[in-house]
């Protein structure tokens, strides 16, 4: 797949029930790196680029909030005790920081992922599926927070297959078997005939 990508966009990837997030996640790395967050790379490394990975993991002797401050630090993060506070009281693990992620429910261990991945600078952001296990409390944090991230000028690749986000992103590609179905704005996709492979043609 050759594309290109805006910065500052929010695109999400959309795959028919046969493709997974995985993948989706794989062709839209292949396709991103080089052309735009390379210059990243080489030029600001620790700000270049950020993932939120379906099935996060966790180092087994850290808590949250060391998991914060080893992040965060590395990165070279300014004042990040208060935006670790903000971002942990944002997903509601405030009284959870103290313990270790890895012995957390699924949706426990998305807002832990959440809280880390926004704790560090980045340019762009490459998320696989980020609204399973979460809570309503923790949909609308990740919402308020990509939007956010957005308005910073951050690049934003979602695979999702929860429609209903789709539509808040500015750049929709839908693949099927490795072939680009759609690519153009989201309001104006059938997203429903998107997810069985239907391939929509638009101006």
């Amino acid at each position: 797949m050759n594309t290109t990508f805006c910065r500052s966009s929010v695109l999400a990837t959309l795959g028919a029930q046969s493709a997974s997030s995985a993948n989706r996640v794989k062709i839209a790395l292949s396709a991103l790196l080089l052309p735009l967050a390379l210059a990243s790379l080489l030029l600001q490394p620790a700000r270049a680029t950020t993932t939120l990975a379906d099935q996060p993991v966790f180092y087994d002797d850290l808590t949250v909030w060391e998991h914060l401050e080893y992040i965060a630090r590395l990165h070279g993060t300014d004042d990040w005790e208060q935006q670790a506070v903000d971002l942990v009281d944002m997903v509601g693990l405030m009284d959870r920081v103290d313990d270790l992620p890895t012995t957390f429910s699924r949706g426990l261990k998305q807002k832990a992922a959440l809280t880390m991945a926004f704790v560090r600078p980045f340019d762009v952001m490459l998320i696989d599926e980020p609204f399973v296990g979460l809570d309503r409390l923790g949909k609308e944090a990740l919402l308020e927070l990509l939007t956010l991230a957005h308005g910073d000028g951050a690049t934003l690749v979602v695979a999702t297959h929860e429609l209903s986000s789709v539509k808040e992103s500015s750049r929709l590609i839908a693949l099927s078997s490795g072939v680009v179905t759609y690519d153009g704005d989201p309001a104006e996709a059938d997203l429903t005939a998107l997810t069985e492979g239907v391939r929509q043609d638009h101006d």
